[in-house]
């Protein structure tokens, strides 16, 4: 499981420095001035210490289909994030909007700290490549004022917004039971997919 994390956070960094050196290019952006802003896993397992009916021990928590919230105060938590928690991103599709969230202690104290990391699919990958046109997906989305750009059309129609539930109402669940709290709401402008 570490393998795999650090695997995927080099990976994350080797994205990150492809996009800084493009971005470069383009607009002439000193890479000191493109820093990280956020960097979180999921669908990860970790040993952490937690409140077990009562007493503080040590727990593997495995987060699938989720991602850490640990709230305000908590000591895992990096300085900048102390006094509001852990920042939370609950993606939206290619058409919906993404948001950002914090953790609770509500979270610490209900789930371990966690939240979830998505709103989840309603149809298969499989399945959305036969039922949906990538060509119909993406004009539909560019009628909208959403761009876009992908090697293939195929490549378009397995993350279409209607395979996913809708994210605002998942959103709007984790805030009202108090496990993440809700900051901003991101809009879609563009979508690469690969």
């Amino acid at each position: 499981m570490a393998a795999s994390a650090n695997y995927a956070w080099a990976n994350r960094q080797v994205i990150m420095h492809l996009v800084r050196q493009v971005l470069a290019g383009m607009y002439h952006i000193a890479y000191e001035d493109m820093p990280l802003v956020y960097d979180v896993a999921h669908n990860v397992a970790k040993m952490e210490e937690h409140s077990v009916d009562g007493h503080r021990m040590a727990v593997c928590v495995h987060r699938k289909g989720a991602t850490r919230a640990f709230g305000p105060g908590t000591p895992d938590l990096p300085g900048e994030y102390a006094a509001w928690g852990q920042p939370v991103i609950i993606p939206g599709s290619m058409g919906t909007s993404s948001y950002l969230l914090h953790g609770t202690e509500s979270a610490m104290e209900r789930t371990f700290g966690s939240t979830c990391h998505g709103s989840g699919r309603v149809m298969s990958r499989t399945k959305a490549k036969k039922a949906l046109s990538g060509r119909e997906v993406r004009d539909a989305l560019a009628a909208r004022g959403i761009i876009v750009r992908a090697p293939h059309e195929r490549a378009i129609a397995d993350e279409a917004p209607e395979v996913y539930k809708p994210s605002a109402e998942v959103v709007r669940v984790v805030d009202a039971v108090g496990i993440s709290r809700l900051v901003a709401r991101l809009d879609p402008l563009g979508v690469i997919k690969g």
